[in-house]
């Protein structure tokens, strides 16, 4: 299905359970993401925006609905398999860079890459490839604690599309950057999707950041709205 949205959600429900009860969350969403296309998703804390990027990366399961990603319903899949697509066709960034500190940049982004069964030459031709896209061309050698803020975050970027991801899932990537760098490394990350004609859904307070993406949503009452 080559023509399949790189995501869809149809009909998705997701409900928290504690001793205090029932928490619904999401309570039908639907959402379609098309390749090449970026949007983003600016809602208030507590509506369930974390929660919508871990059911569409396949880090949770819905309570009711279907996930699709790249045509194939995960909901049909086995454990092995959702974690297959996980690691070959979704990239995931997160606010705080995560990345693993006795290594190198350019070794946090080879990982992935061996994991994924390429040849180590080849992943590093493709890791520094990356990094030199994102102005770290001189860096690649360093350790994370040696990288400012904005270096270490371009770097989880490049790590979150060395497998070449159809998708690519970001939750505040920006967020715990000042606002010169967190500009700065929002341009490199649009330009890099672009280039590659990656289907992106950014989770975003910042609305001048959201008004450069293609469309923005948001999600009320535990389902997706436009704005």
């Amino acid at each position: 299905m080559t023509d399949a949205p790189a995501l869809r959600m149809r009909d998705v429900k997701r409900t928290y359970r504690s001793g205090g009860g029932a928490l619904p969350i999401l309570r039908g969403a639907d959402f379609e993401l098309h390749a090449g296309e970026i949007v983003a998703l600016v809602a208030p804390s507590g509506t369930g925006k974390s929660t919508f990027l871990h059911l569409a990366g396949l880090l949770e399961k819905p309570d009711g609905g279907q996930v699709f990603v790249g045509g194939q319903d995960a909901g049909a899949l086995s454990d092995a398999e959702r974690t297959a697509i996980r690691r070959d066709s979704i990239g995931f960034v997160y606010q705080f860079h995560h990345l693993l500190g006795e290594f190198s940049a350019l070794e946090n982004v080879v990982l992935p890459q061996l994991i994924g069964g390429t040849a180590r030459r080849a992943a590093e031709a493709r890791a520094t490839a990356l990094l030199t896209s994102f102005g770290l061309a001189s860096r690649v050698k360093h350790l994370p604690g040696k990288l400012s803020g904005g270096e270490q975050q371009r770097v989880a970027i490049a790590r979150a599309l060395a497998n070449a991801p159809k998708l690519l899932l970001a939750d505040e990537p920006t967020g715990n950057l000042d606002a010169a760098t967190a500009a700065t490394v929002f341009d490199e990350l649009l330009a890099t999707v672009r280039q590659h004609g990656v289907a992106a859904l950014i989770a975003t307070h910042n609305t001048e950041l959201a008004s450069r993406m293609d469309r923005t949503v948001t999600l009320r009452e535990g389902r997706v709205v436009g704005l």
